[in-house]
């Protein structure tokens, strides 16, 4: 993929709606009737129900690890059941979609996978534990999930021939384990903190698994900003709508590294307004003497997901996005 030289639009992955033939229609002609401003991704729709959520789907991509529904939640089990069907059919129905919207496309593609600590943190062992709890399944999990991503990345590629595919790691999560927040089964006490070090030699792995470019979005308020950047992502997507100064201070060095930004700065609400963005992204630049032309670097979202938006609010933030680019491509010079 050559080097960003415009500010461009993009979404976060999830979408309202049960549809995903009308979802991934719908972003893709929003994204692509954008002068060029637009990186199209497929959209997720978890409204579908068990497989099409956010764990759900990610742990479909372990390799030789089967996961399948339980009372509590997502576990691995001995051989996969039938919520584990349920969940491979909803993957190979967005796959088939996806090849049948972009036939004949050739650009950047971005798909969307949970990442490895989040997974660790929701998926139990067969003794009702979190999986994080244990090294060793961590790093089998870890491993697994390094594969299916792999794999994953290399469908689409074979279905969109012409794709640039850019893997995005979901990692709500993370902030949980490195604070030592998650629950305990029984609910009395709390899983201990995963060293920082360990956390980010986990990313890493499966950052590596990807040829292409990597992003890791975290929209949780205390998103590790530095550990993030040292994981190998070619990207990081991160909430900026209340960002303070010293997070930008941290978000321009993660700028000047070379890593890009996709910022998070249109609330999904529905109240996302061009003007609100634009005034946001300036003033915090100037503040923290980011020049001008690193704008053209980013790339401008929602601050998180869409699933609990209207279609209409969900189409607006997309709109909103793209004159938002064209607007910081005027401030940048692009």
């Amino acid at each position: 993929m050559t080097a960003q030289t415009r500010p461009r639009a993009s979404g976060i992955g999830s979408w309202p709606g049960t549809d995903v033939r009308e979802a991934l229609v719908t972003v893709r002609d929003l994204l692509l009737d954008g002068d060029g401003l637009g990186l199209p991704y497929l959209p997720e729709t978890p409204a579908r129900g068990p497989g099409a959520d956010i764990i759900g789907r990610g742990a479909g991509l372990l390799v030789d690890l089967p996961v399948d529904l339980q009372p509590a939640g997502w576990r691995f089990v001995d051989r996969p059941g039938r919520d584990a069907a349920r969940t491979a059919a909803l993957h190979r129905a967005d796959l088939d979609e996806l090849a049948e919207a972009y036939d004949g496309y050739t650009g950047p593609l971005k798909v969307q996978a949970a990442g490895p600590w989040t997974l660790a943190a929701s998926v139990e062992l067969t003794r009702g534990e979190r999986s994080v709890v244990d090294p060793g399944a961590t790093r089998d999990l870890i491993a697994s999930l390094a594969e299916g991503v792999s794999r994953y990345a290399a469908t689409v590629a074979r279905l969109v021939p012409g794709a640039d595919v850019i893997v995005q790691l979901d990692e709500p999560a993370l902030p949980a384990v490195l604070q030592g927040l998650l629950p305990t089964a029984s609910g009395y006490g709390a899983i201990r903190a995963v060293d920082p070090q360990v956390v980010a030699q986990g990313l890493r792995t499966v950052v590596a698994a990807h040829a292409g470019p990597v992003v890791i979005h975290c929209c949780h308020p205390a998103a590790p900003i530095p550990l993030l950047r040292g994981s190998g992502a070619s990207a990081l997507a991160l909430d900026v709508t209340e960002a303070s100064a010293a997070r930008w201070e941290s978000l321009a060095a993660t700028v000047e590294s070379g890593v890009t930004l996709y910022a998070g700065c249109l609330p999904t609400d529905g109240s996302a307004s061009v003007e609100a963005g634009r005034r946001l992204i300036l003033d915090a630049a100037e503040r923290v003497g980011l020049a001008a032309e690193a704008l053209a670097g980013f790339v401008l979202t929602p601050a998180c997901g869409l699933a609990g938006a209207t279609v209409a609010g969900a189409r607006h933030t997309h709109r909103c996005a793209l004159d938002l680019a064209r607007d910081l491509a005027e401030a940048s010079g692009a």
